[in-house]
């Protein structure tokens, strides 16, 4: 034994990153939740159109919802649940109300913007406190 080693393991720091593995399931989360934006926005032209269109938005809709839906499965399986989910689920809030100000002409008020703000906030807590 030398003076001043106290163990031949070498000392690993975590990094707040995490493992590959966490940083690509972060990665295919947020495009999970892009996705839910994507699906309900389906559903809004849906609403607005008629016919053999209003099929295709709803065939959209179907598709990116089994996708999203998929890529949450599989970013959960090394993130944890509560978090990923209210992270997939507050991309699609965040996104969805986005769209529907700038795309349907949904109000944008003061409160609106404001309480959208908060939830952007707390989806990167969420990020930043989860291992």
């Amino acid at each position: 034994m030398q003076i001043g080693k106290l163990s031949d393991t070498p000392v690993q720091f975590r990094t707040f990153a995490g493992s590959k593995e966490q940083e690509m399931n972060w990665i295919i989360l947020t495009i999970a939740g892009l996705l839910e934006i994507v699906f309900a926005s389906c559903l809004g032209k849906a609403k607005e159109s008629t016919g053999t269109e209003a099929y295709w938005w709803y065939g959209g809709f179907f598709v990116a919802a089994t996708l999203s839906m998929l890529l949450l499965l599989k970013a959960t399986q090394s993130l944890p649940i509560g978090t990923a989910y209210a992270v997939w689920t507050g991309i699609g809030a965040v996104g969805t109300a986005l769209m529907g100000i700038f795309v349907f002409k949904d109000p944008a008020n003061f409160w609106r913007i404001f309480f959208l703000t908060t939830l952007i906030g707390s989806i990167v807590g969420l990020k930043a406190v989860s291992h």
